[in-house]
């Protein structure tokens, strides 16, 4: 792949900023923490890393509630730090993708600020969704839409009116058919791309534009919570006029900007909308990352989002983790049905769920177009599920009434020396604790061993970066059992992953080139595993 079309296979490497890696010893993951740990990401074998938010914040939600979109939260460093690493990410070859939240800024945003000390009408309350409530003396809300994490999506001031808040009440969401609320955000992304960043990850791209109606949402069967496609909030056409105009800003630059967007749409067709070739560049597949540990529901999976995503031109962007679900190890090891049930729900197997992670990583980074790697996965961190109850931080734990633990079990920080907590992340503990079991899950621990996560990652991505058929392009379906996915990407590559409960034989082959784990003495592939083969 060309450089000017670097995204179109890129593996990205998420940082959960705060998370990754302390360079000031207060406990919380920083610029310096990366910097720190660039030769890391570089010897794994990352093109690039996308970057949680790293703006000022009250941190209400992690950072996704932003007040000041040009500047650096001081507790992550200051934006001299920021245009240092950005060089620093240059010089190793490491393209820097960040993370914009254009649905809602914090309630501590300026505008916010303006909007509550002005009247109904007035411009300043035109920025966001303001409206009367319902009901005699307008004491209702407006529409019946509930808060993704828990609660009433509206909130009412004292002057009676009630302001959207599809997120937490702190988080307000902006009225994106505002002019200015469009030139604002036109204006923050060239204020990075300035500065040498690469391209964005949009945060909720689905949801700026609402059904200007503003009817109730209407419950369906097929209804995903809050974010099923028929909601009023999601996925309305109107939202691709932003994009084409967000990419015509990409594309007067001279090195390609690009745009990934976080868009829970489905059916597929609709998903595809996002990546036309006026739009955005990429997409995450969270179908696929949704899909059971089924043959058959990965390979319509995998079918459905190529297809699509080929009609439109646009390479399929595969994802496993990330820091708003439960780690994959620990997904895998539930008993189906129940993969993508809350943290702490339902009993988990770790040791069949790392068997399967190793088997889905070599899936991910086989299959045609671009991947995302979630910061621990390459380690094999499993989800925590028993954080003690006066550490998590989550707004979905209050918001749920104390019912869903929330995401702070995907959160915890990375392990990277030692035998204790906090494992070399810091000099003075990490925000939220860590398991002392992860001492065997340190990268230094992992580091050499041919066995561990660590090193199947680092080899995984020496492959396929030095293997043509790897990468962009198409896929073609082997013949093989109902519990077998195997396929060949040209030239002279194939894969295997065996879903059935029985070792199965494997294509002729001229070499093994990277397996998940051992064959059987006589050369059979054992269930859950897949490997990677040179053919002729």
């Amino acid at each position: 792949m060309s450089s000017s079309q670097w995204w179109r296979d890129a593996v990205i490497y998420q940082v959960y900023l705060r998370s990754f890696a302390d360079g000031s010893g207060d406990g919380l993951g920083d610029i310096a923490g990366i910097r720190s740990r660039l030769p890391y990401l570089a010897e794994l074998g990352v093109d690039a890393i996308w970057i949680n938010p790293w703006y000022p914040s009250p941190q209400v939600d992690a950072g996704y509630d932003v007040s000041d979109y040009r500047d650096i939260d001081p507790g992550f460093g200051t934006l001299a730090d920021a245009e240092a690493m950005l060089g620093e990410c240059r010089s190793y070859g490491i393209k820097v993708i960040l993370d914009i939240v254009p649905n809602h800024t914090s309630d501590q945003h300026k505008w916010f600020q303006q909007a509550l000390a002005a009247p109904p009408g007035s411009p300043e309350r035109a920025r966001y969704v303001f409206r009367s409530g319902r009901g005699e003396n307008g004491e209702l809300p407006p529409t019946n839409w509930q808060s993704t994490f828990g609660g009433p999506a509206w909130k009412r001031l004292d002057d009676g009116q009630w302001y959207l808040h599809l997120f937490a009440p702190e988080q307000p969401d902006l009225n994106w058919e505002n002019p200015e609320v469009r030139a604002e955000f036109a204006d923050i992304l060239r204020f990075w791309f300035d500065r040498g960043v690469d391209g964005f990850r949009i945060d909720v791209a689905h949801g700026l534009i609402k059904d200007p109606t503003y009817p109730d949402a209407v419950k369906t069967p097929d209804s995903d919570g809050p974010f099923h496609p028929r909601h009023p909030a999601w996925d309305q056409d109107a939202v691709h006029e932003i994009y084409r105009e967000w990419r015509r800003i990409a594309d007067s630059y001279a090195d390609p900007r690009i745009f990934v967007s976080e868009a829970w749409v489905t059916p597929p067709e609709r998903l595809a909308r996002y990546v036309r070739p006026d739009e955005l560049h990429t997409t995450f597949n969270f179908d696929f990352l949704k899909a059971a540990w089924d043959a058959t529901a990965m390979r319509k999976v995998i079918d459905d989002s190529t297809a699509m995503l080929a009609d439109v031109g646009a390479p399929t962007t595969w994802v496993l983790s990330n820091h708003d679900v439960v780690r994959h190890r620990t997904r895998y090891g539930r008993a189906a049905g129940h993969e993508n049930d809350p943290a702490g729900a339902v009993p988990t197997d770790l040791e069949l769920g790392e068997q399967r992670a190793r088997a889905a990583a070599l899936l991910t980074l086989a299959l045609p177009g671009g991947a995302y790697v979630y910061q621990g996965e390459e380690l094999g961190l499993p989800e925590v599920e028993d954080l003690p109850v006066e550490v998590l931080a989550d707004p979905v734990w209050e918001q749920s009434g104390h019912t869903n633990r929330g995401r702070d079990g995907a959160r915890v920080p990375l392990p990277w020396s030692g035998d204790e907590p906090p494992f070399g992340f810091g000099t003075d503990g990490s925000w939220l604790p860590q398991p002392t079991a992860w001492k065997a899950l340190t990268a230094e621990a992992e580091q050499g061993d041919p066995d561990s996560m660590l090193e199947l990652y680092r080899s995984a991505l020496r492959i396929r970066r030095a293997t043509s058929a790897l990468g962009d392009g198409t896929l073609q379906w082997l013949p093989a059992g109902d519990d077998v996915l195997a396929f060949t990407r040209e030239p002279g590559f194939a894969f295997v992953l065996n879903f059935s409960d029985t070792p199965v034989n494997l294509p002729a082959h001229e070499e093994l080139l990277l397996s998940s784990g051992p064959l059987t003495d006589d050369g059979r592939l054992p269930t859950d595993q897949a490997v990677w083969l040179r053919i002729s």
